[in-house]
C-alpha cells in the first residue's frame, strides 16, 4: 500500500469521526432545547413577559395567538398580576406587535391597567432589553417569559443575563413551524 492512500483513508476516517461528533452535538443540544422547553416553573409571579411574533394585519398570528392565550391563562390563574407585551412594526406589517396583543388581551376581559407594552423592539434581545426597562427599577420582580417551547432556552438565558429574575412558561402548545 502506498502512503498516498494510507493518509487518505485516515483523511477520510478523520472526516466521518467529525461527521459523527457535529452530528452527535446536535442531537445532544436538540434534546437539551426540547427538554428545557417542557419546563413550567409553578410559582406565581409578579408579570409575565410574552415575546412578540408576527401579527397578520391587526390580528396575531397563531404563533402569537397561542403566546397571548397563555399569558391571559396565568393572568387568570393568579400565576401573575401583570403582563407586558413585547414588539415593535415588522417589516410590511402596519400594526406594533405589542399593540395587537394588547386589543387582544383586553377583548378577552384582561383589565388594560395591568397591561404593560413595549413597542420598539424587533428581535428576542430588544424585546426583553426594552421590557426590563418597563419593570419597576427599584424592585428585581420574579418574571414569567411566555414563550414557544423551542423558543424557551434562549428566551430565558438572554433574560437572566440581562439581568431580569426570569422563569420558563412556554406555551402549552405550539403552532411554531420550524
Amino acid at each position: 500500500m502506498s502512503r498516498l492512500s494510507t493518509a487518505r483513508r485516515i483523511i477520510k476516517r478523520m472526516l466521518v469521526g467529525v461527521v459523527c461528533a457535529v452530528v452527535l452535538w446536535t442531537l445532544c443540544l436538540a434534546w437539551l432545547i426540547t427538554r428545557y422547553g417542557r419546563r413550567h416553573d409553578p410559582a406565581a409571579a409578579d408579570v409575565a413577559i410574552v415575546l412578540g411574533a408576527a401579527v397578520w394585519g391587526a390580528e396575531p398570528s397563531p404563533v402569537f395567538a397561542a403566546r397571548i392565550d397563555h399569558a391571559i391563562a396565568l393572568y387568570r390563574g393568579g400565576r401573575v398580576r401583570r403582563m407586558v407585551f413585547t414588539g415593535g412594526v415588522g417589516a410590511g406589517e402596519r400594526h406594533a406587535e405589542a399593540e395587537v396583543a394588547r386589543r387582544y388581551a383586553v377583548a378577552a376581559g384582561i383589565p388594560e391597567n395591568r397591561i404593560a407594552v413595549e413597542t420598539r423592539s424587533r428581535i428576542t434581545y430588544g424585546n426583553l432589553v426594552e421590557a426590563r426597562a418597563l419593570l419597576a427599577p427599584d424592585a428585581r420582580p420574579r418574571v414569567l417569559i411566555v414563550s414557544d417551547p423551542l423558543h424557551m432556552r434562549r428566551s430565558v438565558t438572554m433574560a437572566r443575563d440581562l439581568g431580569i429574575d426570569a422563569h420558563p412558561a412556554p406555551t402549552p402548545t405550539s403552532r411554531y413551524r420550524t
